[in-house]
């Protein structure tokens, strides 16, 4: 028998050690388990296969990354692209489109990407314990143009700004000779243009010098720089509306459904500045009603694709700070043109009812409007007449109060989810310093206008998302939604698993009965200590509602067709829904579903990040009012645990700290992830959510918006000091897969 060519032999051992590597990109192979593998396993093998090595090494398709230990070049591994999200351990996540887990890439791999990049990356190995895919950074392929806020460290030949976010783990260099304006100490804007390589810190470009750190109005700009939310309109914006004509004209309304002679009146925050929604009501006999909400006509001054629309689109919403509002649109327009002002006339977009008493829509009209506002109200003074029967409009309002119930009543019998909490309002002095704590209560009055706000937002989105043939067929028409999806199930079981640590069981899985099954859970725990821990988790075993041109309905609220309509000055979709309804009352075509799902897209983006500024301003103003407070003791209840320490909420004003475990007392404490507990390694003390414990307020560090608290007692139900020794069998049953309300930022893949 003829033997193999040993040519041959070396070309097919060359083919199945390249095939190796082709296979399994990631895998590290050492020298004697390619000659193995290649049916080379003696003396000489090795020596063949060393051979093929080197030449794959000359070609450029493998590298030697240990002695005798060889893997694919970069350039032959798979390569991904991602957006890159950092730490507070300088380390990243590169989230790519179709993977299942996000990249880890330790600091040293990360070729000095940053939070927010896109970049290229290539993946190494995989974690041995939960098999995440850890890599490196090949290419930074488009840098964030984020800004950074810092502080400005002033030397003799140079600047270094300090940057607030933990998300960037080094200075950025300023050229004194390009900024010799920048002082010592102030709060700066930043943005990074280069970051040559070797090189140990970025350079950067100054954005704006906002002033004195400390200093209200540079706190608040920097919250706003720190999201990239603008606190200033350009100067082309201000001058297009300020050249906007508010002139009313016969013509305008001879053209409109006029509701001068129709009581109307608004009822708003008594600290107001608009009023962009009001209801008139007249009797039209015993038992039936008219009643209309009216919306500032908005679309009527702002033109598709204006300077002002453009600025509107871009913004999104409104950004609402502890101390002040950041408009989506001038002044000239919120607070003038399209403020419905007492004793004034006002064009408006309006939905109008015909009802009575049983809640039976007898007739329904949509379209622009002219009205008066016969009376300003405030939420207190509304309040007022609804609780005494006497006042303006008494008769009107007892009557709109009245519907409005019925119609909150028939909402949660249908399945609405009420998540009602106290809203935390600062008392703030002339400087913006926070004085004192109080809490908004929501009252009857806030729910009339809710309630009719609500019916409006449905039967808009019915009617435009539907239209009725001449052959009495109903089809679709493009149009935006506010939509909400049903629980997932999956964190209805964790949520589930959480409550039981509080004897509270949860029986409902799926479809309206998780509704009613929350609503009562939300009852049981009123006024209890856990109350905030389980409406938190309640909450977040929720889907987060956002703006879509595919309806799904909005589970919440219970409403088969929901949108946002009443809101124009405020919210962007709210106008995009203004110009769906005028087109649609003309009976144009159906509308670009594509376009307007993008705009969808970048408003619920927006939405998300003014919400992220919000909280930032509330944390920051809560440091602030604690820094007062510095060495006190206050009685709180534990509402989130990590590894680091216990999260605890004051009873009093709901502000949150954190108690390090090096700062409670008594014992070392480790977390128990699976009881989702801090047990005391010498005691063998327990703390829970929920527990009632005594803390002080060691530290306030406003450039963290951090408080550090120290636990220095645990009361039980008795309040005697002492923990309680054994928990519920209920309280200590706990998953596997238990929740975690805060994890440690290290364990955060996404």
């Amino acid at each position: 028998m003829k033997k193999p060519h040993k040519k041959n032999e070396r070309n097919d051992r060359a083919s199945i050690i390249l095939n190796l590597f082709r296979e399994m990109p990631n895998n590290v192979f050492s020298l004697k388990h390619l000659a193995s593998a290649s049916g080379g396993a003696t003396k000489q093998g090795r020596r063949e296969t060393l051979e093929i090595l080197g030449n794959l090494f000359d070609e450029g398709i493998v590298e030697e990354c240990a002695r005798e230990k060889y893997r694919l070049t970069h350039n032959h591994l798979p390569h991904y692209e991602g957006i890159a999200s950092a730490n507070s351990t300088s380390a990243l996540f590169i989230r790519v489109d179709g993977l299942e887990q996000d990249i880890f890439i330790s600091p040293r791999n990360a070729a000095n990407a940053l939070d927010g990049d896109r970049v290229e990356a290539i993946i190494l190995h995989r974690n041995r314990k939960n098999k995440q895919p850890e890599g490196e950074v090949i290419r930074i392929v488009e840098r964030n143009r984020r800004p950074y806020v810092g502080i400005a460290e002033v030397g003799a030949h140079q600047i270094f700004v300090r940057p607030d976010s933990h998300k960037l783990p080094v200075d950025i260099y300023l050229s004194k000779r390009t900024y010799p304006d920048v002082k010592d100490g102030e709060k700066v804007v930043v943005r990074i243009v280069d970051w040559a390589e070797g090189s140990r810190c970025p350079e950067g470009e100054l954005v704006d010098i906002l002033g004195p750190v400390g200093d209200n109005d540079t706190e608040m700009h920097a919250i706003l720089a720190e999201y990239d939310l603008p606190y200033r309109f350009e100067k082309e914006v201000e001058a297009a509306a300020e050249a906007i004509d508010g002139r009313i004209t016969a013509k305008e309304i001879v053209a409109r459904r006029d509701f001068r002679q129709v009581t109307t009146f608004t009822v708003d925050p008594a600290d107001a500045k608009d009023f962009d929604d009001a209801l008139s009501i007249r009797r039209i006999r015993d038992g039936v009603w008219e009643i209309g909400v009216h919306i500032a006509d908005v679309t009527h001054y702002v033109r598709p694709h204006s300077t002002i629309d453009d600025e509107a689109v871009s913004r999104g919403t409104s950004v609402y700070l502890v101390d002040r509002t950041v408009p989506m649109l001038p002044e000239r327009l919120s607070n003038e043109l399209c403020s419905l002002r007492p004793n004034e006339t006002s064009l408006c977009f309006s939905a109008v009812f015909t009802m009575n008493e049983n809640l039976d829509l007898l007739d329904e009209w949509f379209g622009r409007t002219v009205i008066y506002s016969n009376r300003r109200f405030t939420y207190a003074e509304a309040q007022q007449v609804i609780e005494t029967g006497r006042g303006d409009y008494a008769e009107e309002i007892l009557t709109l109060n009245r519907l409005a119930q019925a119609l909150r009543t028939q909402r949660f019998k249908n399945g609405a989810i009420s998540f009602a909490r106290e809203e935390m309002k600062f008392q703030l002095d002339e400087s913006g310093k926070p004085i004192g704590v109080y809490f908004k209560e929501q009252k009857e009055a806030n729910q009339m206008i809710e309630e009719f706000m609500l019916l409006a937002n449905r039967r808009v989105a019915e009617f435009c998302g539907h239209r009725t043939t001449d052959k009495g067929r109903r089809t679709s028409r493009t149009m935006v939604y506010r939509v909400h999806d049903s629980p997932n199930e999956e964190k209805l079981d964790r949520f589930r698993q959480f409550i039981l640590r509080f004897g509270r069981v949860f029986r409902a899985s799926k479809g309206r009965a998780v509704a009613k099954e929350m609503n009562k859970l939300l009852a049981q725990v009123k006024g209890s200590t856990e109350e905030n821990a389980v409406t938190t988790m309640a909450v977040r075993s929720m889907a987060k509602a956002y703006y879509s041109t595919d309806n799904i309905g909005h589970y919440g609220l219970a409403f088969p067709y929901y949108t946002h309509f009443t809101s124009p000055i405020r919210r962007y979709p709210d106008m995009m829904v203004h110009r769906l309804l005028a087109r649609y009352l003309e009976g144009g075509k159906s509308a670009d579903k594509e376009a307007l799902e993008a705009l969808c897209e970048h408003a619920s983006e927006r939405e998300v990040v003014a919400a992220e500024a919000e909280r930032a301003s509330i944390k920051y103003k809560m440091v602030e009012f604690m820094e007062a407070h510095i060495g006190e003791e206050f009685d709180g209840h534990i509402s989130g645990l990590t590894d680091w320490g216990a999260y605890v909420e004051l009873d009093e004003t709901h502000i949150e700290g954190l108690a390090h475990m090096r700062d409670i007392e008594g014992d070392f404490y480790i977390f128990d992830e699976t009881n989702y507990e801090l047990v005391g390694q010498s005691t063998g003390r327990r703390f829970t959510l929920g527990d009632a414990v005594r803390i002080r307020v060691e530290q306030a560090d406003l450039r963290k918006r951090q408080l550090d608290f120290s636990l220095i007692a645990a009361h039980n139900a008795n309040g005697t000091g002492e923990q309680e020794a054994h928990r519920s069998k209920a309280n200590r049953k706990e998953s596997e897969a238990g929740p975690v309300i805060r994890r440690s930022s290290r364990r955060k893949a996404k």
